[in-house]
């Protein structure tokens, strides 16, 4: 594994996307240290704090030994990826998979993740009608992961015989809502992928850290 010099250093709220981020540092066993900004989505100086990093305001910000400062989840994966090959996090250039772990990361980001987005704060976008484009959203959301259940092969990853970040993404927005208890009886597959990364003896204190005590 390449030489790490210093230390990562991640912005992030326990539970929140940054645990996307922070669940690949750990498998990619690399030091880093993690700097608590919950309460991002509200004004005040913890909000400013981030705004001075990422104007967008959200998490994941990750700080590059460098002094580099990197956003958007799938961008840090890909370079974590790239870096640290040896953590297997992504298949390399010119696997058969590459391509299907690309395709999915991105679907991931534009079609899923983005719904939270939308459902997490109606208000912002239907004013008039909040609980209305909340369930409207968490409905599409549904689709989308029955959508990746239907096309998923009954393996043991998402890309089959082979771990990759995906998995990390699956036990860690499969415990976001609908949440597992769906999960379980509408994307039987998927559920067990969940399952066998919250099994994996690395991530447990992770996961511990930021769902436990939500």
């Amino acid at each position: 594994m390449a030489e790490t010099q210093t230390q990562y250093h991640l912005y992030g709220a326990p539970g929140w996307g940054s645990v996307l981020v922070e669940a690949a540092l750990v498998r990619a066993r690399l030091p880093y240290t993690f700097e608590d900004v919950t309460g991002f989505d509200a004004p005040g100086p913890v909000r400013d704090r981030l705004v001075a990093l990422n104007p967008l305001a959200q998490v994941p910000v990750l700080v590059l030994p460098d002094g580099t400062v990197m956003t958007e989840s799938a961008a840090i994966l890909l370079h974590l990826a790239e870096t640290y090959p040896e953590a297997g996090l992504a298949p390399p250039v010119g696997d058969p998979a590459r391509p299907v772990f690309l395709r999915r990361l991105v679907w991931l980001v534009s079609a899923l993740y983005a719904t939270f987005t939308y459902a997490d704060y109606p208000e912002r976008w239907a004013p008039g009608a909040p609980e209305e484009l909340r369930e409207r959203v968490l409905a599409r959301r549904k689709q989308l992961w029955q959508q990746w259940e239907d096309e998923i092969a009954p393996a043991p990853w998402a890309l089959g015989a082979r771990f990759s970040a995906l998995d990390l993404w699956i036990s860690a927005m499969t415990r976001w809502r609908p949440g597992r208890g769906w999960m379980a009886e509408n994307c039987p597959k998927l559920h067990a992928i969940a399952l066998r990364v919250d099994a994996e003896p690395d991530l447990r204190e992770m996961w511990a850290r930021n769902f436990d005590a939500a």
